[in-house]
């Protein structure tokens, strides 16, 4: 494998980093700038809405120019969002650097595959996709938990320093290892990702991994809060359960691939959405007890990302049936499709806890993720109704 790949990787975690180490920061941030904890967790939900405009706008916008050049361009736009974090005077400042990430972000996973897959022989290209998405896998076990606990203890802003000069390196690799003349492929339309959502099938797929995804962060945007508060944790010790967190995340979401494999992609999901609503049902008891509570992220984590692999599956192979000219497209359009899911996750949690209690998100999280396994049922019903019409 080239080297070049290892500047992609480092890219990869520094943008899995900064997305949810924001996660373990929520009532730090909220304690050092004056504002809620619904207002720093709308930091989750603006950085999402920035990855899912960025995704798909920004990546037909430059669809002409050089890959090379837009990789450095994004990775540039990366290191400034991150600095402005860091130096972020107020809440509104803070605001505008994470929208800034986000739209990089978006971009970056667009391009960082086809980029990736430039590098290889065609025998090597999932390989070598498979080792950018390591830098993102690593980020959850390692960088997230790592980053919050350097902003529990040096201040959350000195993380927002520390993936900015991560940037910056992965920038500089990218600059000397990526070769200029990689493979340009045709640039995604606008039109044809607008033709993408107008078909039926692939929408309610949206729909599912938006809503699926998004029961999850109700919750999750203020687990730090729920760990300090209810189960009695000091803020010390959110980094290492967001360890914890992370290490499951890694192990569900090959367990979740492989569950789809063996199962096909709506059984899969029949299983993961019910017990990922039965964990978070259970969190809002558990939450009570620090052993508990620790149990409870733990399967959680496995379930909560586990219905990745399985929704990204479900949505090539109705995207080859109804849209086979534009099955790239359709697969983009459903990485934005779960940060939809984050922003309103984490947008409804807010509220929840503005009208009801902190303890009132996991539940009311499960109740979201239970629609999204009745939207499973009906595409899979389709699915069967189809199959028969075709006999």
């Amino acid at each position: 494998m080239p080297i070049a790949l290892l500047a992609l990787t480092l890219s990869a975690f520094a943008i899995g980093t900064t997305e949810f180490v924001i996660v373990g920061l929520v009532p730090t941030i909220a304690n050092d700038l004056g504002v809620t904890l619904p207002s720093a967790g709308l930091l989750v939900s603006l950085y999402a809405l920035g990855v899912a405009i960025g995704a798909p706008v920004l990546t037909a916008l430059t669809g002409r120019w050089n890959r090379k050049t837009v990789l450095l361009s994004v990775m540039a736009l990366f290191v400034l969002g991150n600095l402005l974090a860091w130096q972020a005077p107020s809440y509104s400042s803070l605001i505008v650097a994470r929208i800034l990430t986000g739209l990089a972000h978006g971009v970056f996973f667009s391009i960082g595959s086809t980029i990736a897959t430039s590098l290889v022989s065609k025998d090597k290209e999932a390989s070598a996709i498979a080792i950018m998405f390591t830098g993102l896998t690593v980020a959850l076990v390692t960088g997230v938990p790592l980053g919050t606990f350097i902003g529990q203890h040096l201040g959350w802003r000195t993380t927002f320093l520390v993936v900015s000069v991560l940037g910056l390196l992965a920038l500089i690799g990218s600059a000397l290892l990526v070769p200029k003349d990689l493979k340009q492929p045709a640039p995604a339309k606008l039109s044809s990702q607008l033709k993408v959502l107008t078909q039926p099938r692939l929408l309610l797929v949206y729909a599912m991994t938006a809503v699926g995804y998004g029961g999850t962060f109700v919750a999750f945007t203020y687990l730090a809060p729920i760990l300090e508060q209810v189960s009695g944790f000091q803020s010390s010790a959110v980094g290492l359960i967001m360890l914890v967190y992370g290490v499951s995340v890694a192990v569900g979401n090959i367990w979740g691939g492989r569950l789809a494999d063996r199962m096909g992609p709506i059984k899969a999901l029949h299983i993961i959405f019910t017990a990922l609503a039965l964990v978070l049902l259970a969190f809002t008891f558990t939450a009570q007890s620090p052993v508990g509570a620790v149990l409870t992220v733990l399967l959680w984590g496995a379930f909560a990302f586990g219905n990745v692999p399985g929704l990204q599956v479900y949505v090539v192979q109705l995207a080859e049936k109804y849209t086979p000219h534009a099955v790239d497209v359709a697969s983009g359009l459903n990485i934005a499709a779960f940060n939809v899911g984050i922003a309103l996750g984490s947008i409804i949690g807010g509220t929840v806890i503005d009208s009801l209690n902190l303890m009132d998100t996991p539940w009311i999280g499960a109740l979201i993720v239970v629609l999204a396994l009745l939207l499973t049922r009906l595409s899979g019903f389709l699915d069967r109704r189809g199959e028969a019409q075709a006999l």
